[in-house]
């Protein structure tokens, strides 16, 4: 009986705080997003140096590339 209480009490909270917009994560992932796709794309870079602009969007890509081929080979390290 008291555990059916506090379910319900829980629930009443959980409606509560998801009315109120506390436990929206969405606005918090988008920005994340938006932030990974602007790094990766460059726009910090000088928009009037296409050389530069490229360089940068080339070389952040590569070190993408190097980091999940260590990450891989650090895992078959562990794994062995």
């Amino acid at each position: 009986m008291k555990d059916d209480e506090t379910v319900r009490q829980a629930k009443r909270t959980l409606d509560r705080i998801g009315e109120e917009g506390g436990l929206s994560a969405t606005p918090v992932m988008k920005s994340a997003a938006n932030s990974v796709r602007d790094h990766f794309a460059a726009e910090d870079a000088d928009k009037s140096d296409k050389v530069e602009v490229w360089g940068t969007r080339i070389a952040r890509g590569l070190a993408l590339v190097a980091f999940v081929g260590l990450v891989l080979w650090m895992i078959g390290q562990v794994s062995r």
